[in-house]
């Protein structure tokens, strides 16, 4: 590849960034025009364009240049673009935006889509949890890391990933979007209890150099290690916090039926 046509291949993603945020800001301007009153609010619009600033970000350099040259590199993009970013993109709420955006029969097919059997599978918490978290055990401990990150398209399917598995995550632990199904908000902080110690586990047997199979200088894993254990943890607490306080418990409905039970309904952003 010449370097014109590299420079070009590296501006994809920029170029793609950009066209997510004007797409998600002319989705916002035809909300406020169809429904003045309601609006759209500017913390979700500030939420879905700073997830896409840490987005563009970690696949620009200076970080994705230290991400191929130095495995701790990865690890910080892995960060941003699993997790930090995700977080922000979801707290956007975009399912939200295109169905006050959409026409009525787009919005029911929207609808119908989301309340599909696929659509709930996917969407359920330990699916997500698996190709969140669980898929970290097979890229660190299998060959996998190896192979992907041996070519461009590898890179580019393993930040696929990465993005939208976090997204998935953060949209079912903590998104303010519809989903059907969704557990309460105690059973959510379970699951993301388990993605905490998973990511702790990895973190700490990759430290210690038990099973893990990646082709880099022992101090490049140890510091991917410390990166993942350390901001894996501040991501985590993030998302717990984006839970609480998306949340809040519903008035109760009756008096004299024994002790409370606490019930969970969604604040309005």
């Amino acid at each position: 590849m010449t370097e014109h046509g590299a420079h070009l291949v590296g501006s994809l993603p920029i170029l793609a960034v950009l066209g997510c945020a004007i797409g998600y800001l002319c989705l916002a301007r035809r909300a406020r025009r169809r429904n003045p009153a309601r609006g759209w609010s500017r913390w979700r619009t500030a939420g879905f364009v700073a997830g896409l600033a840490l987005l563009g970000a970690a696949l620009a350099p200076p970080v994705a240049s230290f991400a191929h040259a130095d495995f701790r590199g990865h690890m910080v993009q892995h960060l941003i673009v699993g997790m930090y970013a995700p977080l922000a993109l979801v707290l956007g709420a975009p399912v939200t935006l295109m169905l006050r955006a959409l026409p009525a029969g787009g919005g029911r097919r929207l609808t119908a889509v989301l309340h599909s059997r696929p659509a709930r599978m996917v969407a359920h918490p330990v699916v997500a949890l698996l190709l969140s978290t669980g898929s970290l055990v097979v890229l660190y401990f299998t060959p996998l890391y190896n192979a992907a990150t041996a070519s461009a398209a590898g890179h580019w399917l393993l930040h696929a990933h990465f993005l939208l598995s976090g997204c998935l995550f953060a949209y079912v632990i903590a998104g303010p979007d519809p989903a059907s199904g969704r557990p309460g908000a105690r059973a959510r902080l379970v699951y993301l209890g388990c993605a905490v110690a998973v990511h702790a586990v990895v973190a700490q047997l990759m430290y210690g150099g038990f099973w893990v199979n990646v082709h880099a200088p022992v101090a490049e894993v140890q510091g991917g290690a410390e990166i993942m254990y350390y901001g894996g943890d501040i991501a985590e607490l993030l998302l717990a916090a984006a839970l609480v306080a998306t949340w809040r418990p519903a008035p109760r409905t009756g008096a004299g039926r024994g002790p409370a039970v606490t019930r969970y309904a969604r604040r309005s952003w």
